[in-house]
């Protein structure tokens, strides 16, 4: 079962978010005729740093949903258990923040105007998604256990004092 499990975290992060931040990135780039390697710079250096960051803040994210909450980063395969560890200790929506970061490092790395204006109607839609299905969503799956830890931690940015609640609740 956790095999399965593994499957469709892997399947999803690729075909989700490598849809979001990778192949309609690419055919922006491609579009605008940006899709070229900089040369190495202290910029192209720091806006490569920036994308990795993005990175890995995902995959830790993924890796989180996989071990505490039992599910995928999918909307239609979310988490069974509310996921309140790592970096969901300072901030509610660490996922939407990894993949805006890795758009920004890609906008940056390839000076791509487009590119940018892409991130930012991403956040936008982020936003829209966890304001309008996830955040009623989670409310009504997990009650009191999801109000405490939404009034502790912020929906965008971070706090300086994680969550120190329950650590995931059952369905």
């Amino acid at each position: 079962m956790k095999a399965f499990l593994a499957l469709r975290s892997l399947l999803f992060l690729i075909l989700i978010p490598g849809t979001v931040a990778g192949y309609i990135p690419s055919r922006i780039l491609r579009a605008s005729k940006q899709l070229a390697i900089p040369p190495l710079s202290i910029s192209s250096a720091l806006a490569g740093g920036l994308a990795l960051l993005g990175i890995c803040v995902l995959l830790v994210c993924v890796w989180d949903f996989f071990e505490t909450g039992r599910g995928t980063l999918a909307p239609f395969d979310p988490p069974k258990r509310l996921v309140v560890r790592g970096l969901y200790r300072i901030t509610r929506n660490p996922m939407y923040n990894a993949v805006v970061v890795l758009l920004l490092g890609e906008a940056w790395f390839f000076h791509s105007t487009t590119l940018f204006q892409f991130a930012l109607v991403m956040f936008v839609i982020f936003h829209l998604m966890v304001v309008v299905y996830e955040e009623p969503a989670l409310k009504a799956q997990f009650g009191d256990s999801y109000r405490d830890y939404r009034a502790a931690v912020p929906r965008w940015g971070f706090t300086l004092r994680p969550f120190a609640g329950q650590r995931s609740e059952n369905l």
